[in-house]
């Protein structure tokens, strides 16, 4: 009998759920939107996410039960957003929305948990802002005050819907924990934040892929389920890394969206200064270290037509490599691999489209070489495979200007989602014996694209130009 597994995603704007079948086939998927307005980058109502999960839930089972047995469905798991935080009372039940991880109310707090941070646990996670759940419990017990008496728990996006699917609430994962405070050096909560608030509303921490119980048991007849697993998820981000391949010491994945995010695996733990990388903690024991930069492929649509996109890729494979230097950065300032925050985009003038089009993209390979290069650097630990997904993934001429400008192979993953990603760490302990087991089974690569030799000669010299003109321009120090 083959074996599946359900992944689920709450994301910002909807909720998508995947059945997967064990070699990481992706058999069904469904997704339910829901409108994102200026009160929903703040608050959301977890209710409105169980009830377009469920929903999903049971058009997934219609459109599968015919073919699919019940007990072929061995776990499920969930990913959702990282430091987006709820309070609950004894039974589960919450008593705000949740206060959404780009909330900004909290900013004043986040940076006071930072200063205890630094104060008290200058070796673990530091790097508090208003997007961290620790920073909104604070804000929430500050602005909330009639409320405070009657919670139970503070539990993570994720946790609430697997709560919902086992009745399960006071477990967490390392990754979500991370920004509420978990030591992830020393596997506990640290003493300090006894200063912050209160800390018996704080869960019990396990790694990614502990199953904590099996569906209830109305929602498993709901749902035509028999003896699935409810398994502790993992934040998106991390689920994204995970499902793009990238679980191994020495495994990147960079993923270039709106923005460029690059994550991976080290077998020691990344201390960096500028604050521009943290680190979460890999469920077999390694780190996650990871960071995420103000460039991006947001350019692509604002500045180009996307129906000429396929005509511009096609000059681009002839006109790399240029010899302009460009960097299409949208907004002002840069948070990664390098803290600047008067950085500003550049362009050479009188450029065609075409040019341009190819400039750009090699301006943001010259970023993500530089991130890499910060990293190799910090962690003292090669880089030995970079996988790729996003919208970047899909030009063949970046992905040569990228293999090239890096003068490593990228490996384009299949399907590098947040639902894949929830759906390994349902299989890791279930059908599999490790999160690493589940990768190698459940991933796959599509395309391996090698440094090619004319170009990189070409690159290294622009390379170095590229950085010394953010050096003129005062973005960053030195090489």
């Amino acid at each position: 009998m083959k074996e599946y597994i359900i992944g689920i995603d709450v994301g910002t704007q909807g909720v998508r759920v995947a059945l997967v079948q064990a070699n990481g086939t992706v058999i069904q998927t469904v997704s339910t939107p829901f409108k994102l307005t200026a009160r929903s980058r703040e608050e959301q109502s977890p209710d409105m996410w169980w009830k377009h999960t469920l929903e999903a839930l049971l058009e997934i089972r219609k459109q599968t039960a015919n073919d699919i047995a019940p007990r072929a469905i061995k776990a499920i798991a969930t990913t959702s957003t990282s430091g987006t935080v709820i309070p609950i009372d004894k039974n589960g039940i919450p008593l705000h929305d949740a206060l959404m991880y780009s909330d900004t109310r909290s900013a004043e707090e986040g940076q006071y948990c930072k200063a205890l941070a630094k104060q008290y646990n200058p070796d673990g996670f530091t790097g508090f802002n208003a997007s961290c759940g620790l920073s909104k419990i604070r804000w929430f017990d500050k602005n909330y005050p009639e409320k405070t008496e009657r919670i139970h728990k503070w539990i993570h996006a994720a946790d609430f819907i697997t709560g919902k699917l086992c009745g399960r609430f006071d477990i967490t994962d390392y990754t979500n924990a991370l920004k509420t405070g978990f030591d992830v050096d020393r596997y506990c909560w640290p003493d300090y934040l006894d200063r912050l608030i209160t800390t018996t509303w704080l869960q019990e921490v396990v790694p990614s892929g502990t199953v904590i119980g099996e569906l209830a048991t109305d929602l498993a007849g709901a749902l035509r389920l028999d003896k699935t697993k409810v398994v502790v998820g993992l934040t998106d981000g991390c689920a994204s890394q995970l499902a793009s391949g990238a679980v191994k010491p020495g495994d990147w994945n960079t993923t270039i969206g709106t923005t460029m995010v690059i994550k991976g695996v080290t077998r020691n733990k990344i201390i960096d200064p500028s604050g521009s990388i943290y680190c979460h903690r890999h469920p077999e024991g390694y780190w996650m270290p990871g960071g995420a930069s103000n460039t991006g492929a947001d350019w692509v649509s604002l500045d180009f037509d996307k129906k000429e996109l396929p005509i511009l890729n096609a000059h681009a494979a002839r006109l790399l490599p240029t010899s302009h230097l460009a960097w299409p950065l949208k907004q002002k300032g840069e948070r990664f691999p390098f803290t600047s925050p008067h950085a500003m985009g550049f362009a050479p003038p009188s450029i065609s489209n075409e040019e341009r089009y190819t400039a750009n993209m090699e301006g943001v390979a010259y970023i993500e070489r530089y991130a890499y290069e910060q990293i190799e650097g910090l962690s003292s630990e090669p880089v030995s495979a970079i996988f790729t997904a996003g919208g970047a993934s899909n030009s063949a001429p970046w992905l040569r200007i990228r293999s090239s400008v890096l003068k490593k192979p990228i490996y384009k993953s299949r399907e590098a989602t947040g639902v894949l990603g929830a759906a390994i760490a349902a299989a890791s302990k279930t059908i599999y014996g490790s999160m690493t087991e589940a990768v190698n089974h459940m991933t796959q690569i599509t395309e391996e694209v090698l440094p090619e030799k004319e170009l990189i000669s070409i690159y290294e010299e622009n390379y170095h130009q590229f950085i010394h003109l953010l050096i003129d321009k005062q973005y960053i120090a030195t090489c």
